[in-house]
């Protein structure tokens, strides 16, 4: 049960503010009307925790200054502890607490070293973003989206796209 987690992305507007809660790789974008151009821009509103970012290896690496195997670079691609990209999730409890690092789960994903503090955070980045006229919409979405297309490619997608739906 331990080994079970999920990346989390909330958007939320009240009173003309959007606020995005993020935990993981998914990505809120905004797309923002240009009016000097007539284009609608893509605006990254969220944070990314993928240790494929130098500044998410720093933070893992201030957290964890007595570990240095916390980011590992394995098969060109670095993972949290040789294992998950991501260092921020819900769940994913045998990276948390060292109770669930244990039978019956998978050896494969089983930590060989104990550990104190949680190596994985279940601390949301939150951003705040005042709305305005010229902000059109936006964009909650998995990595699986952003693997395939840029931040600019989805909000023109949305921008041509029917709204009578």
């Amino acid at each position: 049960m331990g080994a079970v987690g999920s990346c989390c992305l909330v958007g939320v507007i009240c009173d003309g503010t959007l606020y995005v809660a993020n935990l993981g790789d998914s990505q809120a974008v905004l797309g923002r009307f240009v009016k000097a151009t007539g284009e609608v821009l893509a605006l990254q509103l969220s944070a990314e925790h993928n240790a494929s970012f130098d500044s998410v290896r720093q933070e893992l690496h201030s957290m964890h200054p007595d570990d240095p195997q916390i980011a590992v670079l394995k098969h060109n691609v670095w993972r949290v502890k040789g294992l998950i990209q991501i260092s921020r999730s819900i769940g994913d409890l045998y990276l948390k607490n060292a109770e669930y690092n244990k039978e019956p789960l998978y050896a494969k994903f089983r930590l060989r070293e104990p550990f104190k503090r949680p190596i994985l955070s279940a601390d949301p980045s939150i951003s705040v973003h005042e709305l305005e006229p010229h902000d059109q919409f936006f964009i909650l979405a998995s990595d699986g989206l952003w693997e395939h297309l840029s931040y600019q490619e989805a909000v023109d997608i949305v921008q041509h796209s029917s709204r009578n739906v």
